[in-house]
């Protein structure tokens, strides 16, 4: 049954409010634990129950943190590390060009640089060399190492590992393995065929952190005094929250307790983004997703490929401002030539229909970078798996993005095992590929046919999932502060949504690029200001603008505006629709 009756909104979609069994199991929370209504609706619709619900609000890592040794191949990789440094062995870092491999190559050289111990950092480039370790790069650093770790990439890597013949190859990564693993001295990934899947929601910074956790274990039992680890938590907070991490079980851990590391302003990188990009609080998930994350992928985007960890792991406040301003000034240009793929990429789907169970482009020069980017608004768009691929010549290089309840990942290692792709992997969510044009057509089709078995075919529009009702004199500053006991949100965790029933708009207007900003009031005079970014890229902005005194439901998210030092809350608009609506 939808909620406050909208089975479709403005934007085509269905709302659904919390069940029966829901606000019921939401009073039983209360009534147990004297928190309020609102903040138990989210831990019922968690499944939380009564009892567990302290411990929930107040994830301990303590608590939490896995046992390293669970995961394969962990204390084999830890003890080569420690005999690398006991030995002053030289060591290269070959780290993907993402916000996770920059994380994971910060954090090793964190704690190598506590020891004493320099380190090679190696990020490919990604158009010359695509994603992950390649032969030519392998065997050069193997000339000059005596170890190469792989972070963030390497789990399917069997040629380039094998290239490097003679040094021994640590692999730490979290992407969907084969059914062989490469000739490595270690592989420490859970996601490997090999294990249980408990951790496969780790990104490859956090199994980086396990492997260090153990390393610190075996310093100790050598009576070696061990570099400090809860320092290096907001590391693996910003890769978990910028990789899409599920934020569930020692992830919710990491992200809070590693944004209590970020507030002390010690990680001169993110200190000098932090001050770029003028944030007036401390940095919270929001940010690490949506302000820090995409400016530290810039670099691999379209710009030098190991900008982000050089950015994160550097000692020098001079060049963490320096690199901090080159990575701000490629997204603005990342973001330009994103806007002119997305929208050439959109025309494609609209032209091929959105209702298969694959939605595809590809475009000749597309550039490599922003490829990801596109996909995820495609899926944004469509509520279907995407892919896009830019085209150089013969070869095309692709990403993808998944929806809910759709494996990408294993899809595409399908087609790379039936040779419709070069190369291809990637986990549930999201995915890379290279494609030959003359296959690119048969690739896709075949790809269609495996989502489809997985219904995604039988999607329609996503539904608008809501917590509940509110008035606005209900939507306070203490609210948000209560519902913000049960973040971080993020994958899995997502935040709070609520609707506010029968408001009329006593102003709205078009600002920015293409945003809406609007306040609307309720019969009794109260009243509620809301924004809504890129509503005017659909039906959202030019529905409300001109509204002609109509009423509306509105739902969305509640957030805190700050302005010369006032705080307000304002409602992050997601969704209308006329509150006459059957």
């Amino acid at each position: 049954m939808s909620f406050l009756g909208v089975e479709s909104s403005l934007t085509g979609r269905r709302w659904i409010g919390p069940t029966l069994e829901q606000d019921r199991a939401a009073q039983a929370i209360a009534d147990a634990t004297g928190f309020s209504l609102p903040l138990c609706t989210i831990l019922a619709r968690r499944r939380i129950p009564a009892e567990e619900a302290a411990a929930y609000l107040s994830p301990a890592l303590r608590d939490l943190l896995p046992n390293p040794r669970s995961l394969r191949d962990t204390e084999r990789a830890a003890e080569r590390l420690v005999t690398a440094v006991a030995k002053g062995e030289r060591i290269a870092i070959f780290a993907d060009y993402d916000v996770d491999g920059g994380a994971s190559a910060a954090l090793l050289i964190h704690w190598l640089r506590e020891l004493g111990q320099d380190a090679t950092l190696y990020v490919p480039d990604r158009i010359d060399e695509g994603y992950g370790p390649n032969d030519a790069a392998m065997r050069q650093l193997a000339k000059d190492h005596d170890i190469i770790l792989c972070v963030d990439c390497g789990t399917l890597s069997h040629d380039p590992i094998a290239a490097a013949a003679g040094t021994d190859v640590v692999v730490i990564d979290h992407h969907l393995a084969g059914e062989t693993l490469p000739s490595a001295f270690a592989v420490v990934n859970p996601n490997r065929q090999d294990e249980d899947g408990l951790l496969g929601h780790l990104c490859a910074a956090a199994v980086v952190f396990l492997v260090l956790v153990e390393a610190n274990r075996q310093l100790r039992e050598a009576d070696h005094k061990p570099p400090d680890l809860l320092g290096l938590l907001d590391l693996v907070a910003l890769a978990t929250v910028a990789d899409v991490a599920a934020l569930k079980g020692v992830n919710r851990a990491f992200v809070r307790q590693g944004l209590t590391v970020m507030a002390r302003r010690q990680r001169l990188g993110l200190v000098a983004l932090s001050d770029l990009t003028n944030l007036d609080g401390p940095p919270n998930a929001y940010h690490l997703g949506y302000v820090f994350g995409p400016r530290i992928n810039a670099g691999g985007r379209i710009g030098a490929a190991d900008l982000g960890a050089r950015l994160l792991s550097t000692a020098d406040p001079a060049e963490a401002g320096a690199l901090a301003e080159r990575l701000d000034q490629l997204n603005s240009e990342r973001r330009e030539i994103e806007a002119q793929v997305s929208a050439e990429a959109l025309a494609q789907a609209d032209a091929r229909g959105r209702e298969a169970p694959l939605v595809w482009a590809i475009g000749d020069g597309w550039h490599p970078g922003v490829v990801g980017i596109v996909a995820s608004r495609l899926k944004e768009a469509t509520n279907r798996p995407a892919i896009v691929i830019g085209f150089n010549g013969e070869e095309g290089k692709g990403s993808g993005r998944s929806v809910a309840g759709i494996d990408l990942g294993a899809a595409i290692q399908t087609l790379t095992a039936e040779g419709l792709l070069e190369k291809g992997g990637g986990h549930r969510m999201a995915a890379g590929l290279t494609v030959s044009r003359d296959r690119v057509t048969q690739a896709m089709d075949r790809l269609s046919e495996l989502l489809d078995r997985q219904g995604a075919g039988l999607l329609g529009p996503s539904d608008l999932r809501l917590d509940g009702a509110l008035a606005p004199p209900a939507a306070t500053l203490d609210l948000i502060h209560d519902l913000d006991k049960a973040g971080p949100f993020g994958a899995g965790a997502p935040s709070p949504r609520f609707a506010f029933p029968g408001l009329q708009i006593s102003f709205a207007k078009e600002v920015g690029d293409g945003h809406l900003k609007l306040t609307a009031r309720a019969s009794d005079g109260s009243q509620v200001d809301a924004i809504s970014f890129g509503a005017f890229s659909g039906p959202l902005g030019p529905g409300l603008l001109a509204h002609d005194g109509a009423s509306f439901h509105l739902a969305g998210r509640l957030e805190i505006n700050r302005w010369n030092d006032r705080e307000r809350v304002q409602l992050k608009l997601e969704d209308a629709a006329h509150s006459h609506a059957p």
